[in-house]
């Protein structure tokens, strides 16, 4: 183990120990922010940002992400109708499978940023992905997949820039791309509130609110074959 470390710090491809901070820090302090000022995001900013999205893995690089730029305010309103509708619905899903205390809890979270944010964005799913072959036979879901890591870069990159980034997902995915008129056989991943904020939240905000305890990463890892004690 210590001929391992000793190779890994005398790497040519290692970055130095400050960079390396750095990127730990950017991964460890990366918040779903939903709280957020209205101050608008640089250009230049916002262009690095979605640069760092395009810069993101996907498989056979098929480079299935589209993003949106939502700059019509009506249009951001509309949007948030959709997610406050879907939000109705949860809520009472997770009455019916959980318990109407739950339900009330959920109630209370706040959900999205979309009219307070200083930019929103939509990630799609690009259409004719069906002529994508290579590393989607067996796992067609690897188009999420890699729009997923194209979200991350943003996350990351926003986070390092000192902007907060909210992924949203509660939202009809048929009524969006009718709103936004995408095109059929393709399908809106998530709605993208990023803008200056006044305070990154210290944990998960779900963590802060009580909802759920996130798990060790012990309970996560397996070696060799799968654990039935770690299905949960």
């Amino acid at each position: 183990m210590r001929q391992n470390r000793a190779f890994e710090m005398h790497s040519p491809h290692r970055y130095s120990d400050a960079e390396i901070a750095a990127v730990y820090r950017t991964i460890a302090e990366r918040r779903d922010m939903r709280h957020f000022l209205s101050t608008p995001v640089n250009s230049e900013t916002l262009t690095r940002i979605l640069q760092a999205a395009h810069h993101a893995p996907s498989v056979g690089l098929m480079q299935p992400w589209r993003f949106i730029r939502i700059t019509d305010t009506a249009t951001r309103a509309a949007m948030h109708q959709l997610v406050d509708e879907e939000r109705a619905q949860t809520a009472k899903a997770i009455g019916e499978y959980e318990n109407t205390a739950r339900m009330a809890e959920f109630l209370r979270l706040k959900v999205e940023g979309i009219l307070d944010c200083g930019e929103l964005l939509v990630a799609s799913l690009c259409s004719h992905r069906e002529h994508q072959v290579f590393g989607r036979r067996t796992l067609p879901e690897m188009d999420i997949a890699s729009v997923s890591c194209a979200i991350q870069n943003m996350w990351l990159a926003a986070r390092a820039e000192g902007l907060g980034m909210g992924w949203v997902s509660i939202f009809d995915p048929i009524k969006l791309s009718t709103l936004l008129n995408i095109p059929s056989g393709a399908k809106p991943i998530a709605i993208i509130c990023l803008g200056h904020v006044n305070t990154f939240y210290k944990a998960p905000m779900l963590v802060e609110a009580g909802w759920k305890e996130p798990k060790s990463l012990a309970e996560m890892v397996m070696e060799n074959t799968w654990s039935t004690d770690k299905t949960g």
